[in-house]
């Protein structure tokens, strides 16, 4: 979206046009007499270049007519009027008369409406909602693109609404290129690193790519029935690989503590604190899992996945450290 460029410039009132306002009731005559009543100059408005339309202001505008103004200072938008729109939703949330929630809700439909790629969080940080709200109103909207692959974040970097294509691609390049970091894969692949190693466990581990929950309904497991020999001797074998997992571990974090040049500096004790808590999650994980609330599961999935990735760069810059060092020492 293309925002306010240029600097304050002095334009006549009589060349102003009213946008399509946010607004259910476009003026607030007591709010208009408010501010015509301030000794201070107000800050200058918003007005679409191209049709000359008042995009954020027009309290501050009907203020300056009141007082008998007939220029008015101004800031430019360039853009288009659908993007000049989900601009003043934007400036009207956060300063001036605030929109009723209604207002707010009416909002987010018509930029999702305009703007079908932006994720939900993007939509909702626009018109001051959560987003949650927003995701209930993308469901509820007749004007909703369910098919849409991919979404625009705050950020403007484009995303995928599902990881399932990215997993799968993932997948492939994995298999033909072995070796191909983390970091490389997730380039080529549109998702993140930490998701790019959740993929190589599971095809490591004779898994799907992509968990069930991603994928689609024909190629989701049967609901399970009665346990028979080969569904417990596959549930053993995978308790087998976390008890292995978890007995690696133990020993990696053995010879961490061991070692006197990390356990008697204040630095290396903060590193086996950190490492301590993943031996405590694996004890814990089937009491942690039942326990935790549902509505939980996504806020704190994501903020794992954080942490994973955060670990991840971690060790990759602790490899990189490494192989200068080995260079060196060459």
């Amino acid at each position: 979206m293309t925002t306010v460029k240029g600097a304050c410039v002095s334009v006549p009132i009589s060349k102003l046009l009213l946008a399509d306002s946010p607004r259910s009731r476009a003026v607030d005559s007591s709010h208009v007499e408010l501010l015509a009543q301030l000794e201070e100059v107000l800050p200058p408005i918003t007005v679409h270049r191209d049709s000359m339309r008042v995009v954020d202001g027009v309290h501050r505008l009907e203020a300056a007519k009141a007082r008998g103004a007939t220029e008015i200072n101004v800031v430019f938008f360039e853009g288009t009027l659908e993007d000049a729109f989900a601009h003043a939703v934007e400036k009207n949330v956060r300063h001036g008369l605030p929109l009723t929630l209604q207002e707010r809700t009416d909002a987010a439909a018509r930029i999702m409406a305009s703007h079908a790629d932006w994720s939900d969080r993007r939509v909702a940080a626009t018109a001051g909602l959560s987003r949650k709200a927003v995701a209930a109103i993308r469901r509820m909207s007749a004007d909703g693109r369910a098919g849409e692959a991919v979404r625009t974040g705050r950020d403007g970097r484009v995303r995928p609404v599902s990881s399932a294509a990215g997993r799968e691609h993932a997948a492939r390049v994995l298999r033909e290129n072995p070796g191909a970091s983390l970091r490389e894969v997730a380039r080529v692949a549109g998702i993140s690193p930490s998701t790019v190693r959740d993929v190589r466990n599971r095809t490591a581990s004779g898994e799907d790519p992509v968990p069930v929950r991603q994928r689609p309904p024909d190629r989701r497991p049967p609901v399970p029935g009665p346990a028979t020999p080969g569904t417990v001797r596959l549930a053993a074998a995978r308790e087998q690989r976390m008890a292995d997992c978890s007995r690696r571990y133990a020993n990696l974090l053995h010879g961490l503590k061991s070692d006197p040049s990390v356990r008697l500096t204040e630095s290396g004790r903060l590193v086996l604190r950190l490492l301590e808590t993943r031996l405590i999650l694996i004890g814990e994980r089937d009491r942690l899992l039942q326990a935790i609330p549902q509505h939980c599961v996504p806020n704190l999935s994501a903020a794992v996945r954080q942490c994973a990735e955060a670990w991840d760069e971690f060790a990759q810059h602790l490899e990189t450290f490494e192989a200068a060092e080995e260079l060196g020492a060459g």
